[in-house]
């Protein structure tokens, strides 16, 4: 592939691939990077981060001096443009720098004619800095850098949170730890970070999160390889707690890669009988790695969890998790290709098929038992809105409080919220 030795040509390829292909950002900077050298991978990853982190804005400020849009086959020079203007507003490279650099990664990608194009479009922005400032704050997409459609989502559903959401969609997320409590405590694992220079403090949304005050590698963390931690941000860590297995029960997670929540399942009640269902089989590899390195089984099956005659048995299950695919709006600040991959008219989709894995999974269940309805949008028709749906829909399925205030149904964890991603949980229990 073009442009792969030179770090910003680099991260314009990958910026091409999400904004053009539709491509996941970790699939294309690992593809992209494969090709690169390894001192330049660190570099090509923030370009290409925080370049789709501020998108909307960068992408705006473009076109106020490109004089006409640029041809399909011409993109990844728009993408550098893109990679430019990010150095220039969001990085401390200085200003002459950042503009020649990127000016000669025209020629890596192969486009040596639009050295000059590159060159006027980064230079004019510097110039007419006032311009910049005033077609920023006159738009809510640019300031923001959220897609207008995202933004009228979350001012109808927060009147009060949604610039708070924004901002929270635009910062760096903390690196969170799950420790393996079944192998050591807490403080335990807290004292080895801090032999080895690392410093962290526990969070008390689950009694096996920590958060780093700085990011480390996964390499870097003590015992990782043999199971002692896992990377798992602290809202996710609240759905075990929640579905409250028991050792002997027998438990269903539909929806389980990339198998985090199954496997701190597992961490607290090492004898429950679990399946771990996903559709998509290469995912569900991974769930089987995390589950081997932590010396955890499960049975895990590629099956679509709106088909149960693909995979149930007809024994009941006295706990469900359905942790369902979604707009993925309330992890924005990990992912932030989801700013141009997701569209409005993804949602129709997306709820109903949460609501065909609902009606799946509900008769799987014993009366007594409980279902724990989870995903990581929020957006209102995805998350409160689907499970007023579904109770209208079942009279034997009753909303536990599971940190909901007055009537609402489930608790809605906003993004940043106690350095927590965003995150929504209902439990369901059986009549």
């Amino acid at each position: 592939m073009s442009g792969t030795a030179n770090p910003r040509a680099a991260a314009a390829r990958v910026i091409f691939q999400v904004t053009e292909e539709r491509r996941y950002l970790d699939a294309a900077l690992d593809e992209v990077t494969g090709a690169t050298a390894q001192v330049d991978r660190p570099l090509v990853q923030e370009l290409a981060y925080g370049t789709l982190r501020w998108y909307q804005q960068l992408d705006g400020i473009a076109h106020l001096f490109l004089a006409r849009p640029l041809k399909a086959r011409d993109r990844d020079v728009h993408a550098l443009i893109l990679v430019g203007l990010y150095q220039l507003r969001h990085l401390r490279v200085p200003a002459h720098a950042a503009v020649d650099q990127t000016v000669e990664a025209t020629a890596a990608l192969g486009k040596s004619w639009a050295k000059g194009l590159v060159n006027a479009c980064l230079r004019a922005s510097l110039r007419e800095a006032n311009r910049v400032a005033a077609a920023v704050s006159a738009s809510d997409e640019m300031r923001f850098s959220h897609p207008a459609w995202l933004i009228a989502r979350l001012r109808a559903d927060y009147p009060r949170d949604w610039q708070r959401i924004l901002e929270a969609g635009n910062a760096r997320p903390p690196m969170a730890l799950r420790v393996n409590l079944g192998r050591l405590s807490r403080e335990d694992y807290l004292a080895l970070l801090e032999r080895q220079g690392a410093l962290a403090h526990a969070h008390a949304a689950s009694d096996a999160a920590l958060v780093l005050d700085k990011p480390l590698p996964v390499d870097r963390l003590p015992g990782f390889s043999e199971g002692l931690v896992s990377v798992q941000d602290v809202a996710a860590q609240i759905a075990a707690a929640l579905l409250d297995a028991q050792n002997g029960e027998r438990v269903l997670d539909a929806c389980a890669a990339p198998g985090g929540k199954a496997a701190h399942i597992l961490e607290r009640a090492p004898e429950v009988e679990l399946l771990a269902l996903d559709i998509d089989p290469g995912r569900l590899a991974r769930t089987r790695a995390g589950l081997d390195r932590l010396g955890l089984a499960a049975r895990l099956l590629a099956a679509d969890a709106s088909k149960p005659t693909e995979w149930w048995d007809g024994r009941l299950f006295d706990r469900a998790l359905v942790d369902a695919p979604c707009s993925a709006t309330g992890v924005i600040r990990r992912h932030p290709d989801i700013k141009v991959r997701r569209r409005p008219d993804d949602l129709p989709k997306l709820t109903e098929t949460q609501a065909g894995i609902l009606e799946a999974v509900w008769p799987c269940l014993r009366p007594g038992g409980k279902l724990l309805y989870v995903t990581c949008s929020v957006l209102g028709e995805e998350n409160e809105q689907q499970m007023r749906g579904f109770l209208r829909r079942h009279a034997d399925a009753m909303p536990e409080p599971a940190g909901c205030a007055g009537a609402r149904i489930g608790r809605q964890i906003l993004p940043g919220e106690d350095e927590m991603d965003g995150f929504y949980y209902a439990c369901l229990l059986k009549r």
